[in-house]
């Protein structure tokens, strides 16, 4: 047991107690266990532990004075109110992961404890004042919360939840763990890494994501935007008048914001990936353990964006993919229908040679001119060999390369018969 050094002695024990006192101080002298010793209907501290002034905070730590000067904000969490009732009854009470709230302002931080107030007895079993153990769980009671909410969000990632889903569930549940009100805020970092784009926050306005939605990264760029160009944590604890909040403030303002913890999302090479953002209502210093949920979960936002990012470049190669092999599929089949259509044209070609070949036998002791009458007005001075017709009745002969060329391209001619006349309109064409 110690006394708070520079300030008043530490009382001693009615007779019959000093014994009791000083095994008290060799039992929680350097225990992690808070202990302080109250006198008096006022709960004047006599002695504390270092755990104690720990607990407290060595600047305020003070023997001698009652207990709600040490501690003012205890007044109206009600612990006072239960000394009061341990010293009139005389009945110890004991406290199970009691919330607490120390300090106020900026440094103010909430804490849990198990404790126990015991009332002090003289020889006689008059109560003169009041024992305080308790063992702080703040650690053991964040961890247990934190390892839960951690764990679905590992889950979520794991079965591949969508990307938005993940860091709304992400800045809601810190949110949730925060021990004062806090508002995240994640923003995701273009390809090129010079701007950020609106990722998931919550509870801040839509008019203040709208407007930081796309914000370059860049020295002074508020915090997530210097944070992102530094690579590092940039930490700006009061709004109004950090620098580096010139051109949003009057923004910040208007959404209420008064201080802004930043922390880069790097992915494991080093790239960035994106911010994650603690505001604040009022000006305030983070503790050690905002800095380390920060460390936390920015980790675990790299870790949902990296998979985020693999599986759209999975989704963009199968497409890639698909679009290609639907590319072939559609080459095959027209290679295929030209293949068809080429061999029904040299099918077509050889049945019209054959028939032409007949013809020409058929009608070579027919009368005809010498010459093919078909090659319009350039003349053909080849053998006419085939009379052809149209369903007009006009027939006209000539040689085999001009006879299947009017076959070909005139729907209505055909090999003519003896009977049939002339091709007029052919030949004058």
């Amino acid at each position: 047991m110690t006394a708070l050094p520079g300030e008043l002695p530490v009382a001693a024990d009615p007779p019959g107690t000093g014994q009791a006192a000083e095994d008290l101080r060799t039992l929680f002298g350097e225990s992690i266990a808070v202990f302080a010793a109250l006198a008096g209907p006022e709960h004047r501290v006599e002695a504390a532990n270092p755990a104690f002034v720990a607990a407290v905070g060595e600047q305020r730590a003070r023997t001698g004075v009652p207990l709600v000067e040490v501690l003012p904000e205890l007044a109206a969490q009600g612990f006072v109110d239960l000394l009061d009732e341990v010293y009139r009854t005389g009945e110890p009470y004991t406290g199970r992961d009691a919330r607490v709230v120390l300090g106020t302002g900026p440094h103010a931080r909430e804490a849990y404890f198990d404790f126990t107030y015991e009332p002090r007895r003289d020889a006689d079993g008059t109560v003169f004042g009041i024992r305080v153990i308790g063992v702080e769980t703040t650690q053991v009671k964040q961890a247990q919360r934190l390892m839960a909410e951690h764990r679905a969000m590992l889950e979520q990632i794991a079965r591949q939840a969508p990307l938005t889903e993940v860091l709304d569930g992400m800045a809601r549940c810190i949110e949730k763990l925060a021990p004062q009100e806090m508002l995240v805020s994640v923003l995701l970092a273009d390809p090129d890494g010079r701007h950020l784009r609106h990722g998931a926050a919550p509870s801040l306005p839509d008019f203040y994501n709208e407007a930081i939605d796309g914000i370059a990264t860049g020295e002074g760029v508020g915090s997530c935007g210097t944070a992102a160009h530094r690579r590092e944590s940039v930490i700006v604890t009061d709004i109004a008048v950090d620098p580096f909040w010139a051109d949003f403030r009057d923004l910040a303002g208007r959404a209420g914001l008064a201080a802004c913890w930043s922390t880069p999302i790097l992915a494991r090479d080093g790239s960035l990936l994106g911010t994650f953002a603690m505001y604040h209502r009022t000006p305030r210093v983070p503790q050690d353990t905002d800095l380390a949920l920060a460390r936390v979960f920015a980790g675990t936002a790299a870790l949902a964006i990296e998979r985020h990012h693999i599986e759209q470049a999975k989704l963009a190669a199968e497409t890639r993919a698909k679009a290609a092999r639907d590319d072939l599929a559609k080459a095959v089949r027209a290679e295929r229908e030209l293949r068809a259509e080429a061999e029904q044209r040299a099918s077509a070609a050889a049945e019209l040679n054959t028939k032409m070949r007949a013809a020409a036998a058929a009608q070579a002791t027919t009368p005809h001119p010498e010459t093919c009458q078909l090659g319009g007005t350039q003349k053909c001075t080849a053998p006419a060999e085939i009379k052809i017709a149209d369903s007009w009745g006009d027939s006209a002969w000539g040689c085999p390369r001009h006879v299947e060329e009017a076959i070909l391209n005139v729907r209505t001619v055909f090999i003519a018969s003896e009977e049939l006349g002339g091709l007029a309109a052919y030949l004058n064409r």
